[in-house]
């Protein structure tokens, strides 16, 4: 094999491995309500279900997020593969909200650990691809796994266990071939320390990640409450009972997003940023004019304003800090940079389905969108004055 086919190989090998992850985390998604019918637990329980999960990876990214830089890429591949296979098997034989918490949990820890190294793996192998990959593959990966367990769930047989079946066979192939893979860092002492909890950004990357995350947690919380929540809320909103729909809804957001990092892979950052900002501001409004309308049309073309707001956003806020790390530096700031994503992820969605207790899910999701709205609209002006204050420093203006 040549060295650039191998490269090539490398690359599609890694971005599939991703892709398998985050499938697999999106895959309970459509599944919820029935765990919900079958085990009578309420939306409470249900994002307390899905914040295990964003939890548990956070823990991993803390913690096991920059091991790969000093044990090597593929034993920390290996070893992620591993635990999200034993999740699957939970997942298969969950009866009670305890198994869905506990392959949740674990889930979440193999997610976390696979998405730090496999995001440096890709940096590693293709300094110009990585950085699109790494922002494509996660929104390809949770469509599929939406969209593939609401098909499954609708049409074949055993709906709470064969998209795990299905995800559990690729895994074990790809947990055999992984170890065919050329090593990117050479071992390095240090191990052992960089278990404890930190986040590592380099010193030249933390004014990139500061400009860049307001619209970064605003994406990422519109992403967490769709997630969690998008199902239940057409449910809600318009009667509609069709397992594709929920499904369908998340694939139509993570799709959209993939679609626009992909044509805008080579726009400047802070322009790609502007963008996310404002797309996401309409789209959370489309939706709440959606859900008030009770028109399922009007869910489905606002949630693909949105998700383009979230593929530009999230692309953006990417572009403007990873690449200003060292190679050895490039775990940990994906570590980093995911921390403080996955926090906007599961804490602001944990909180709404406490809030719907009191106050139900339409208000609460009025709420939740209000300060969306707010916060990139916030985070819009930021960008745009800080543009305005770069024009005039180099005009002497």
């Amino acid at each position: 094999m040549t060295s650039n086919t191998s490269h090539r190989a490398s690359l599609v090998f890694l971005a599939i491995t991703l892709l398998t992850f985050l499938a697999a985390s999106s895959a309970p998604t459509p599944l919820y309500h029935l765990y919900q019918e079958g085990l009578h637990f309420s939306a409470g329980m249900l994002t307390l279900i899905f914040g295990v999960y964003a939890l548990s990876l956070l823990a991993a990214l803390l913690t096991v997020g920059s091991l790969s830089d000093h044990l090597g890429r593929k034993p920390v591949i290996f070893t992620a593969l591993v635990l999200n296979m034993l999740a699957m098997l939970l997942f298969i034989n969950a009866d009670s909200v305890g198994w869905l918490i506990a392959a949740r949990t674990l889930q979440g820890f193999a997610t976390g650990m696979a998405t730090a190294v496999l995001g440096a793996a890709l940096l590693d192998t293709d300094r110009q691809q990585g950085p699109l990959v790494n922002s494509v593959a996660p929104l390809l990966g949770m469509a599929c796994g939406a969209m593939g367990s609401s098909l499954l769930v609708e049409f074949a047989p055993l709906p709470t266990q064969l998209i795990y079946w299905t995800l559990l066979a690729l895994m074990l192939v790809q947990a055999v071939y992984v170890w065919r893979l050329a090593e990117t860092v050479s071992r390095i002492p240090g191990a052992l320390a960089s278990l404890r909890p930190t986040l590592h950004v380099p010193p030249q990357a933390r004014r990139a990640l500061w400009l860049s995350l307001p619209v970064d947690v605003a994406v990422w919380a519109m992403g967490g409450f769709y997630l969690s929540l998008a199902p239940s809320l057409v449910r809600a909103a318009t009667g509609s009972t069709s397992n594709l729909i929920g499904g369908g809804l998340v694939a139509v957001l993570t799709l959209s997003g993939a679609l626009m990092i992909f044509t805008l892979r080579n726009r400047p950052a802070n322009k790609v940023l502007r963008l996310g900002a404002s797309l996401l501001a309409i789209g959370v409004a489309l939706i709440l004019a959606a859900v008030h309308s009770a028109s399922l049309p009007l869910f489905f073309i606002a949630t693909l304003i949105a998700g383009s707001g979230f593929g530009a956003g999230f692309l953006g806020a990417l572009r403007s800090v990873v690449p200003l790390a060292l190679p050895h530096e490039r775990a940990g700031l994906m570590s980093a940079f995911y921390v403080l994503s996955y926090l906007a992820f599961c804490l602001p969605s944990l909180l709404a389905g406490n809030l719907i207790r009191s106050f139900g899910l339409i208000v609460t999701t009025d709420g939740y969108g209000a300060v969306l709205i707010l916060l990139s609209l916030s985070a819009l002006a930021g960008l745009l004055l800080q543009d305005s204050a770069r024009a005039r420093a180099t005009t002497g203006g």
